[in-house]
């Protein structure tokens, strides 16, 4: 199949993917970063299992077998983890938001968040890929049909689902980065409605109004408690939000993400067995997860690692492009590859990154009424809660890439509406 070819065929139904080769170099892993999913559940799960009591904890192993049922095999080989203790290094994770409803075939990989955990379990960063960022694409096959493309020298990043299912998605945003990907995970629109009922709504703060017929979002400036389709309106949302592009819409995104992990980390929510396996159950009927992710023990060990990691360690970033291209870039969004390097560069030799100022300017800004956050259990000298713990690692200075757009966790920030 040529390029071309390849180029016009934007339609093609994904389904479950076969193997990919299985890379250990590149570390990584503690931290509690994420998307809207899969370090939720598994730091969810890992909160039942551990205190929730007999009825609650053998609940959540049920849920947390159930993913297994329709996990994605990613890697050629397949390994069980019983510990994230025990995994040398640390790891990379692909998350993926499918632009599908449960009443539609064709898919596209709308959402494309790219996380990488230290090794020292002292950092994490969330890379979100523009699902218009025009990249190469190795060879994918459809695991359905059966049918391959071949390589292809610049196509739009949400071609990937359609093309080859999870497996092609992770097989691109892998050879674009040059990150190797050990997990991944997949959600679909009805997940992420359903998801944001379970935490019982997300606060979000509105810098000025959103008016968007397209997505059928209208709401006023402010802070509004997003939960249900308005939460997944609101992500999707990209003419209501800054200059209407795709990049614009990350900034949004972010704003929503950080407020939702500062939830997750709140009493209120990590007590509450009840909210827990609600998530649990809503992520279990809507996820898709590679089939290391799937296994219960990986899942619950990652979560006790993922807890630890201060909120202003974890930081979301938008890989960097610009829109207004020529030739292959047009309407699309093409990639600076100098600040990409740098970034990419720095996520391999496993350092620690941060942003010049949170918020962009166009999507979000600093929220200028934010009230100062309680003290982050994280943060402290014992993040267990167990005095006799060994005090956590010395922090190492974060690299701060000029030109990179994003916030940390911490960073209280506003949309900025059209």
């Amino acid at each position: 199949m040529t390029d071309e070819t390849l180029k016009r065929d934007r339609s093609r139904r994904s389904g479950t993917p076969k193997p990919v080769g299985l890379a250990r170099h590149g570390r990584l892993p503690r931290s509690r970063a994420w998307k809207t999913v899969l370090g939720v559940v598994a730091s969810s799960l890992a909160v039942v299992l551990a205190a929730g009591g007999a009825v609650g904890g053998i609940a959540a192993y049920q849920i947390l077998s159930g993913f297994g049922d329709k996990s994605v095999v990613i890697n050629e080989t397949s390994v069980a983890i019983p510990e994230i203790g025990a995994y040398e290094g640390g790891f990379n994770m692909l998350v993926v938001g499918s632009d599908a409803y449960s009443d539609r075939d064709s898919e596209l990989n709308d959402v494309n968040i790219l996380i990488h955990v230290s090794a020292d379990q002292t950092s994490a960063v969330a890379v979100s890929l523009p699902r218009d960022l025009v990249v190469p694409f190795p060879p994918c096959t459809n695991p359905e049909t059966g049918r391959s493309t071949s390589a292809a020298t610049g196509l739009p990043l949400n071609n990937a689902l359609s093309y080859g299912g999870l497996k092609c998605v992770v097989d691109v945003v892998a050879a674009f980065t040059g990150v190797d990907i050990q997990f991944a995970g997949m959600i679909g629109f009805d997940g992420v409605a359903a998801m944001a009922d379970a935490v019982g709504g997300v606060p979000v703060c509105l810098a000025s109004p959103i008016s968007d017929r397209w997505s059928g979002l209208f709401l006023d400036a402010g802070t509004h408690e997003l939960s249900g389709w308005q939460a997944l309106q609101f992500l999707r949302t990209r003419k209501g939000v800054g200059d209407g592009s795709d990049l614009t819409r990350i900034s949004s995104q972010q704003v929503y993400l950080s407020s939702l992990i500062r939830k997750l980390k709140s009493d209120e929510t990590l007590t509450d067995v009840t909210k827990l396996l609600s998530l649990a159950y809503a992520a279990k009927d809507n996820m898709t997860l590679s089939a290391e992710l799937a296994q219960p023990a990986t899942m619950v060990a990652m979560a006790k690692a993922l807890s630890r990691i201060p909120m202003d360690r974890i930081t979301f970033v938008q890989y960097p492009g610009s829109t207004g291209g020529t030739g292959i870039y047009l309407n699309k969004v093409q990639p600076n590859q100098h600040i990409g390097t740098q970034l990419m560069d720095a996520i391999r030799a496993d350092q620690a990154i941060g942003v010049e100022q949170a918020g962009d300017g166009r999507g979000s800004e600093l929220d200028p009424n934010a009230t100062p956050l309680p003290e982050d259990p994280a943060s402290g000298p014992s993040a267990s809660g167990d005095p006799s713990a060994s005090p956590p690692p010395s922090l190492s200075e974060q690299v701060v890439i000029s030109g990179l757009r994003g916030q940390t966790a911490a960073d209280q920030t506003c949309s900025i509406g059209n």
